[in-house]
């Protein structure tokens, strides 16, 4: 079953420009409900809240990490399975390895582009249905 891009997706980062960039990246992919928090312990709020589909989400922020949103959603019976994508420019290898060993479902390294943030998005969750087409008025 493919991906419905109508499903809610959550960005998790600090930098409203990051957040932007990402929010025009998956509007353009088709994704039309995206939403944001600042860092991960208003995210984890937001997590419990509502369901969502997807997360992308930060490594440095605080006063909640990335790395502890992450491990939070995973000790989280009800979010544990939430496709969980870290989205960093750190690329050293403890910290590739912590976040496997936590659970992430995959990694995207800032700079990026929307080839690679469809890409990371489809490895992690699965093709996406098509869109719908746009009906002619005549």
């Amino acid at each position: 079953m493919a991906f419905d891009r109508s499903q809610p997706v959550l960005i998790v980062d600090d930098y409203r420009d990051i957040v932007r960039l990402l929010t025009n990246l998956l509007q353009e992919l088709g994704f039309s409900d995206v939403d944001s928090e600042p860092n991960g312990a208003r995210a984890l709020r937001r997590l419990r809240g509502r369901d969502y589909a997807l997360v992308l989400c930060d490594w440095n922020m605080s006063p909640m990490t990335g790395l502890q949103l992450l491990k939070e959603v995973r000790a989280d019976d009800s979010l544990r399975r939430l496709p969980f994508i870290m989205v960093t420019g750190v690329t050293a290898a403890e910290h590739v390895r912590a976040a496997r060993e936590a659970g992430v479902s995959n990694y995207i390294v800032k700079p990026f582009n929307v080839q690679t943030v469809r890409d990371r998005i489809e490895a992690t969750v699965g093709r996406f249905a098509p869109l719908p087409r746009a009906s002619s008025v005549v």
